[in-house]
């Protein structure tokens, strides 16, 4: 069992992340029932795999509602393999719209500038 502080060592996560993906209800540290004298939360190794999880997910793109429908589930292996790639795949399809989004964008500065580098003065 870990404090927040050394979760954060470990993880590479600042602290105030760490509470925000609590609050998010994406990870959950638990109290020690034995001990009256602190409200200290503790977090187990399942919480270090889920934020590694986290990660991972972020930086392919997922946010952080897509993440929170699937972590528990992912982690815990109650996702099948199809359903894993299916999750895989419709992120895969939003990147390419977000493409084309992107290169349509793109195109309609560049008529933007070749309009003002041929405008009369």
């Amino acid at each position: 069992m870990k404090l927040i502080n050394q979760l954060s060592k470990e993880t590479g996560i600042p602290i105030g992340t760490i509470r925000f993906y609590e609050k998010s209800g994406l990870v959950k540290g638990q109290t020690k029932k034995e001990v009256t004298t602190n409200n200290y939360v503790y977090y187990d190794e399942e919480t270090v795999e889920k934020l590694r999880f986290i990660q991972m997910a972020k930086a392919v793109g997922f946010t952080l509602s897509e993440i929170k429908e699937v972590v528990d589930a992912w982690y815990k292996k109650q996702i099948s393999k199809v359903a894993k790639i299916e999750v895989l795949n419709k992120k895969l399809l939003q990147i390419d719209e977000k493409m084309k989004e992107l290169k349509a964008v793109k195109k309609q500065i560049a008529v933007c500038i070749y309009n003002i580098e041929n405008e009369d003065d």
